[in-house]
């Protein structure tokens, strides 16, 4: 159909009466959440504009980009958290640059019902949700019937949407070997592997260890969260119970922040003792004591892809998965040497 819908037809359409279309459109308590989220579908796929809540299709025009963050997460949901302001800014200056306002949601959405709603009832024009949380196979189930969103996260067996990411499994390895090359053998690993991204870093850590023939110890394998209190926790844990390490790798600049501080209230150096690197370069590592050896992921170019794949998807041409590379950056948690 053309732009020139009228009620009558989406009322067909919908198999509800024009009185009921037209409440549902202007969003009545009157009408329903499921037939109102079924008019409003049945609208945007017959490109009825009939108020500016209703998504347009997406082009490279003028548009509204909604960032979500799902819950619950292995890091913090946050706003606050480093790492998010800084992918955030990174989608805003993309946004910007392609005249498209960007909108923080405070939606949370845990299930598939809530990323129905979510999708159908937006005011965005599409939707930019940072990390899978646990909704990978709610997300595949949604992509089958919306392309109005991308994902910030790894890329993932089956996956059927689109998502952007570093190369989780490669960083983990890059991190990992540059402790091993150091000569540190017993090498904690701090993150929390239900996060897909974690889950990869983890993997890489593995293989490193793997490639020298070496053996990964289990009981440095410590869960921790993005949150510089729970890491420092950790490896109270790791020392309390007499563990001996000379290296962490941290999932997360912020969990490298926590171990540092947990090693040097117990009176260990870094690196001398323990070298530490961590994950993100988040700009507060380049300024800790000691600066923070890490992996860096190009959050600017991670903002440009978001945004410039979200608004170019249309259906004959469906978004493609993309992996960032990453970088090693060396400061003195592991040795400027």
């Amino acid at each position: 159909m053309s732009s020139r819908t009228r009620l009558e037809d989406l009322a067909t359409i919908a198999g509800v009466s024009v009185a009921t279309v037209s409440r549902a459109l202007n969003n009545s308590p009157a009408v329903n959440e499921e037939t109102k989220r079924r008019v409003w579908k049945i609208a945007r796929e017959q490109n009825y504009h009939f108020r500016p809540s209703m998504p347009a299709l997406l082009s490279g025009a003028t548009a509204t980009i909604a960032v979500v963050i799902p819950t619950p997460q292995a890091r913090q949901t946050q706003v606050s958290d480093p790492f998010f302001q800084e992918l955030i800014g990174g989608i805003a200056e993309a946004a910007r640059a392609s005249s498209c306002d960007i909108l923080i949601s405070h939606l949370a959405p845990k299930s598939q019902d809530d990323l129905t709603s979510l999708m159908t009832a937006n005011r965005a024009d599409g939707i930019i949700f940072l990390g899978q949380s646990l909704l990978h196979d709610q997300f595949n189930r949604l992509a089958e019937t919306e392309s109005r969103f991308i994902v910030w996260g790894a890329d993932m067996p089956g996956q059927k949407y689109c998502s952007v990411g570093s190369d989780n499994l490669r960083g983990g390895k890059r991190a990992a070997s540059h402790l091993l090359n150091l000569g540190r053998r017993r090498i904690a690993f701090l993150g929390d592997t239900a996060a897909p991204e974690v889950q990869q870093r983890y993997e890489g850590y593995v293989e490193a260890h793997r490639r020298l023939g070496l053996a990964v110890e289990p009981a440095l394998i410590m869960p921790a969260q993005f949150e510089i209190n729970f890491a420092e926790s950790a490896v109270d844990g790791l020392i309390g119970r007499g563990l001996d390490f000379d290296g962490i790798f941290a999932a997360g600049d912020l969990i490298a922040l926590g171990a540092i501080r947990s090693l040097l209230k117990s009176g260990r150096s870094v690196p001398d003792d323990v070298a530490v690197i961590g994950y993100d370069n988040i700009q507060l590592s380049a300024y800790t004591h000691p600066s923070l050896t890490t992996i860096s992921q190009d959050m600017s170019k991670a903002g440009r892809l978001l945004v410039s794949k979200l608004l170019s998807a249309t259906e004959s041409s469906p978004m493609r998965s993309e992996r960032l590379p990453t970088e090693l950056i060396v400061r003195e948690s592991c040795g400027l040497a």
